[in-house]
Order: C-alpha cells, then sequence, then structure tokens
C-alpha cells in the first residue's frame, strides 16, 4: 500500500510483514528457490562485505541475523542460493566470475561508492577464491542518475579526498552541483582490474522512472526498496 506499493521486498521497512512475506513467497517460487536461501543483509551504507557459506546455513535465526547486520555486500559459490541487496536509488552492483563460478552483490550509495565498496568486494573474491578480475562481469543496475543526483559541495570534498577522478563525476549545471554515481562506480572497477567491457550500465534512473522504482528522493526514506538479485543455477552448465 502507498509507498510500499507494489512489490517492496526489502524486510527492513515499516512495510506490512504480511504483504513483504507474500512478495517474497511469490518471488522464490518463480526463481525456484526456499526462502531461507534468498539472503539479504541489513545495509548501512558501510563497506563490510561477507560470504554466503555452507556455515552461514547452520547458524540459528538471531547468529544469521548478526552475521548480516551492517553488511553491504556478500558473496558465494553456493548453488541455488540468491544473494541480493536493497536500494532505492543507491547503486546495485552485481559481480559473476564465470571462471571460478562465484557471484556477489553490493549495495553503493555514495558513501558505499567513495569507500570503494565495489574494489573490497573484487578482493573478497580474489582473497577468497583466488579470482582474476579480468575474468569477474559486473553490472551497474537502476539507480539514480548525474541528471539528477544533486548534492553538496561536503559530497566533492569528501570523492576528493578519497583521490576520485572528480572531473569525470561531477558536472556543474545552474548553480548546482550533480555526482555521478555509475561513472564513480567504474572508476573503482577499473581501476582494480575489471575489464571496461565487463561492465554494464543499465542506464535506468530510479529518480526519473519513480513509476517503474522506488525513488527515495521521490518517495521519502519511508518507501519500498528494490531487491537486486544473483543466483547460481543448479544446472549441468555449472557443474
Amino acid at each position: 500500500m502507498g509507498n510500499y506499493a507494489s512489490w517492496n521486498l526489502s524486510p527492513f521497512t515499516d512495510d506490512n510483514p504480511e504483504s513483504f512475506n507474500k512478495n517474497k513467497e511469490i518471488l522464490c517460487k518463480k526463481i525456484g528457490i526456499t526462502s531461507e536461501k534468498l539472503i539479504t543483509p541489513y545495509q548501512t551504507h558501510g563497506t563490510e562485505v561477507k560470504e554466503i557459506d555452507d556455515a552461514y546455513f547452520k547458524l540459528s535465526a538471531e547468529e544469521k541475523t548478526n552475521y548480516l547486520h551492517g553488511v553491504d555486500a556478500i558473496f558465494t559459490q553456493l548453488q541455488q542460493v540468491c544473494i541480493s541487496i536493497t536500494t532505492a536509488d543507491c547503486v546495485p552492483l552485481l559481480f559473476f566470475d564465470p571462471v571460478k563460478k562465484v557471484i556477489a552483490a553490493a549495495h553503493a550509495g555514495w558513501r558505499g561508492t567513495c569507500g570503494r565498496i565495489a574494489g573490497k568486494t573484487i578482493s573478497s573474491l580474489i582473497e577468497r577464491f583466488n579470482c582474476n578480475p579480468a575474468d569477474i562481469l559486473v553490472t551497474i543496475g537502476p539507480s539514480i542518475s548525474s541528471n539528477v543526483y544533486e548534492v553538496g559541495a561536503e559530497v566533492v570534498d569528501t570523492f576528493k579526498t578519497a583521490n576520485f577522478d572528480t572531473t569525470q563525476i561531477i558536472t556543474l549545471r545552474n548553480g548546482s552541483i550533480f555526482l555521478d554515481l555509475w561513472q564513480a562506480n567504474q572508476q573503482v572497477l577499473e581501476k582494480v582490474g575489471i575489464l571496461p567491457e565487463n561492465i554494464e550500465i543499465s542506464g535506468i534512473c530510479t529518480y526519473t522512472e519513480h513509476e517503474r522504482f522506488f525513488s527515495a528522493r521521490r518517495l521519502g526514506i519511508k518507501s519500498g526498496r528494490l531487491l537486486s538479485g544473483i543466483i547460481i543455477l543448479n544446472s549441468p552448465i555449472y557443474q
């Protein structure tokens, strides 16, 4: 109902829990997994990265909640496990290494982007599975675009301090400052070895297309969230 209609898939909103659970059930049935195999962390605009492995599923419900609290990126090599993050203008990042058969999902608002969560996710994949960045495919999903994402000078200063090339990600227009989160994340990805041709940008602006996508800047913080997820199917191609 209201700002949560329709198809809110975040458990961390003020939406009616029954509505969320019904949406989750429909989604899990559609992709052929049980509800406990849809994993979504409690994001805090940080840069914490965690693995979802067999040990995770042996934890109690409380332990699982604690494990995923304050986590903005998760990765796994398990099949039939959909890892996901929620957004409503922030950038969803999905990763797939077809060689090592590893997937990851990350949430990158301006703070996470500036903190290089994309690079930290890649580093985690390298450390854990010895992935080669040149093999990894990345999708930058629907999020707010530089056409409308107005920020303050303090945000620009933060990116400058973090050694971003702000000439590529900042635009001045009619006395206002606009930030390009897509390009900022592409900068991070390319610096850690992701090939430009392996980076796909959806080019969809959640703020502009707010009738199709949840947008916190349009609807307010008390609104639904998009779910961006990735799964390795239990298929012979992945054996």
